[in-house]
């Protein structure tokens, strides 16, 4: 089961940029859970994620597949990825987009990680039948 980060725990960040690829082709689901955690920020700046894929590692999609849009605050931000009708894309990274204004200095500075996690096919199958049965 693939449990890895993106981006570190505690890492600053202060541009635009991207994170080493995590090779999923060994998953043994092609649902997978991201997280974005913001511990820390300064005001008047946002944050944004996008989700490329690869197939080869080397040349990636021009769009991401997923993304989350911009984020101003600390707090953890899901985002769940079904690559189920995708069986071509073998890695994937993760890309952000940062700015700040205002008064002060233009320089954005975000602590932050990006966590990736396999969610097994079982736990979809378990929360399916839990919803139908609340309906």
């Amino acid at each position: 089961m693939i449990d890895a980060f993106l981006v570190p725990e505690a890492t600053v960040i202060t541009s635009n940029g991207d994170s080493e690829p995590i090779d999923i082709g060994g998953a043994e689901s092609r649902l997978f859970l991201f997280t974005l955690s913001i511990t820390t920020v300064v005001e008047q700046e946002s944050f944004e994620l996008g989700i490329f894929a690869s197939a080869d590692g080397t040349t990636w999609e021009t769009k991401p597949i997923a993304g989350l849009s911009q984020q101003f605050y600390i707090g953890e931000y899901p985002l769940l990825v079904d690559l189920s009708q995708r069986p071509d894309i073998r890695f994937l990274r993760a890309h952000w987009d940062v700015a700040r204004w205002g008064r002060g200095p233009t320089t954005p500075r975000f602590e932050v990680a990006v966590r990736v996690r396999e969610v097994p096919p079982a736990f979809l199958s378990e929360a399916r039948e839990r919803v139908g049965a609340a309906s």
